[in-house]
């Protein structure tokens, strides 16, 4: 998995060979690969969660929190240390005490100051101890998100094509806050628990009695913990996934917003949510139920312990066995353990949350990519850019096949048309060459080199896509067409602007190439998107250009403008057109006829419109859907 940065993908010497200077003229792409890193800035993770699935959640996500272990360890250590200066002090304070009863008046100035010092030092280490303990969780917390976007970003399309982006967002930040929480507050809670054991040596030192009575409780305490915790898994993870759930709606009505207007669908969606959210409700209100139901004991069962030491504790002082001072003691050292012991149960709950996420975490970062690397994958060199699809058979997930005996072949820089009905298939062709998705059987070869055989940053840059769905990032202008080339100087983004036509209106807006774009880049019309995703692609410069149907929303005068411009660019360059509308076509040498996943016709234009009537009546078809 890579950490150290995003990696950009071109040719050596672009700036030269392929005419993005001011001329913005093609020719042959270099023949030298190079994977230019952008330098990182932000410290990746420094541990990984160990693979090993058999393993409890707790431990899984040791390592990670184990590459924090000096900070950790500090917290730990401080906090320790905090907990002995307070476990000193009823002791001391039992000392003065017995020396104010009668007949034993004795000067207490030296035990005041001494309980002072005690209290600064324990102030002090306990003020260390949080903030590394705070420091700890929230470096764990940033490594968790990080390894999950590091994850996401290697994960194939399939995988995205069946997850809801709300739930990948409800995961990577409550799922991990759920986790982050438990590693910040378990351990401060652990440590005060077992510091108990030094409280309880104290109390056998003052009176073995008394600590035998005061401690009768905790075996019984213990056993309510061990229910609480099994009884709150389940909703613990009911809560997560329901909150999953509110957070994938609420992706879903904002990216499309539009549609829900459009169909006037605002009430349907608002009792959509409504429905959501009282389930999760339901899921909180159970949840406090049941720890309404067991809190009280875990709670309360420590001051059991304290009402039987000041029973049998007054009596053995007006018995005379016992000195008051230990009574106050005693009950100094339970109050010390009753808010722990309170807080147990908040511990009980959050470990059941903390679990829940963390499986639900890793049901993200054990899922296997698809599309991977072969062993021994080598890089794309000199691509000449012949493409060759060999009796492809393609499916999505496990459904029917959409490509079945597909096979068809593009000469290097030759520009090919394909063209078929809806769902015929020629938008999957472009995705299998990208390697977006892996052919069932057959091959597809780049300059006869299988396409699973080569690494994949250099066959993404080999295969320039654009989609007719642009999608744009909420920047600027400038940094969207430069996205695949960070190091773009502004007359290069200037010029593959102008080809894709698109200069003049960037020009118009009021900051130029340096205007944000909105959500998704939606403030621009649909044409303007998609010319800003031409700009982007032809300022990559690739071998291989795939337009998939990537003017459908731009007007036919600009349009043919464009095409004025690509007819240059495309000289140099194997094209595959994704076309619906003839002056699209038009930009093609030869077209391909798809019908049901197969080549039913192959030709120029005018000879599959003269000779082959499905070939008009496909044209009539698609050019009514886009009207």
């Amino acid at each position: 998995m890579a950490s150290s940065g995003i990696f950009i993908d071109r040719y050596a010497d672009q700036m030269h060979s392929t005419g993005l200077e001011p001329q913005f003229h093609a020719s042959a792409p270099s023949p030298v690969f190079e994977h230019i890193g952008e330098a990182q800035t932000a410290e990746g993770p420094r541990a990984e969660i160990s693979r090993d699935r058999e393993l409890a959640w707790w431990r899984r996500i040791l390592p990670v929190l184990k590459s924090h272990r000096f900070t950790f360890l500090g917290a730990i250590t401080f906090s320790f240390v905090s907990l002995i200066f307070q476990t000193l002090v009823p002791k001391i304070l039992m000392s003065a005490v017995n020396r104010l009863t009668p007949g034993h008046h004795q000067p207490i100035q030296g035990i005041v100051t001494l309980i002072l010092i005690i209290g600064v030092l324990a102030g002090i280490t306990g003020y260390l101890s949080r903030r590394f303990l705070f420091v700890t969780a929230y470096n764990v917390e940033a490594d968790l998100r990080n390894l999950m976007y590091e994850h996401l970003t290697w994960l194939s399309f399939s995988f995205f094509d069946r997850v809801q982006s709300g739930q990948l967002i409800s995961r990577a930040n409550s799922d991990i806050r759920s986790v982050q929480m438990y590693f910040t507050f378990a351990p401060q809670i652990i440590v005060q628990c077992s510091i108990g054991i030094i409280a309880f040596a104290f109390m056998l030192s003052i009176n073995v009695v008394l600590a035998l009575i005061a401690m009768v409780t905790m075996p019984l305490l213990y056993l309510v913990g061990i229910k609480m915790r099994r009884v709150m898994f389940p909703i613990s993870w009911i809560i997560q996934a329901r909150l999953a759930d509110v957070a994938a709606i609420v992706d879903e009505n904002i990216n499309g917003v539009r549609v829900v207007k459009s169909f006037a669908q605002e009430e349907a969606e608002i009792n959509r949510l409504g429905d959501a959210a009282e389930k999760v409700a339901w899921a909180y209100t159970k949840d406090a139920d049941i720890r309404g139901q067991w809190a009280p004991w875990v709670q309360n069962l420590p001051q059991l312990g304290l009402a039987l030491v000041l029973f049998f504790g007054g009596w053995m002082v007006i018995d005379g066995r016992t000195p008051i001072g230990a009574i106050i003691a005693f009950n100094a050292y339970l109050l010390m353990l009753q808010a722990p012991f309170m807080m147990l149960g908040q511990l009980v709950m959050m470990g059941q949350r903390a679990r829940a996420s963390a499986e639900r975490i890793f049901e993200i970062l054990d899922e296997v990519p698809d599309i991977t690397e072969r062993p021994g994958a080598v890089d794309l060199l000199d691509v000449k850019g012949e493409v060759v699809f060999d009796n492809i058979t393609f499916g999505y997930s496990d459904g029917a096949a959409i490509l079945d005996g597909f096979s068809a072949t593009f000469a290097a820089g030759e520009s090919v048309a394909l063209v078929g009905r809806t769902g015929s298939g020629k938008s999957t062709v472009a995705r299998l060459l990208a390697r977006f998705y892996d052919v069932r059987e057959g091959a597809i070869t780049i300059d006869g080199r299988d396409v699973r055989d080569v690494t994949l940053p250099s066959l993404r840059a080999t295969v320039g896509l654009v989609l007719d769905e642009p999608f744009l990032f909420s920047v600027s202008i400038r940094d969207n067409i430069a996205y695949g080339r960070a190091d773009a100087s502004l007359e290069d983004v200037e010029n593959a602007a102008r080809a894709a036509n698109a200069h003049d209106f960037i020009m118009s807006m009021p900051e130029g190439y340096d205007t944000v774009v909105g959500e998704r880049g939606y403030t621009l019309s649909g044409g303007q998107r998609q010319r800003i995703a031409i700009a982007r692609t032809l300022l990559v410069n690739p071998p291989i250009l795939i337009l998939d149907d990537a003017t459908s929303a731009i007007d036919v005068h600009v349009e043919a403008e464009i095409h004025d411009a690509l007819e240059q660019l495309l000289e140099h360059r194997t094209t595959l057109v994704i076309a619906h509308r003839i002056s699209t076509i038009a930009l093609a040498k030869r077209v391909i006829l798809l019908e049901a996943g197969r080549v039913v016709a192959e030709g120029t234009h005018e000879e599959l419109l003269a000779n082959v009537p499905l070939y008009a009546e496909v044209l009539a078809q698609t050019t009514s859907e886009a009207l």
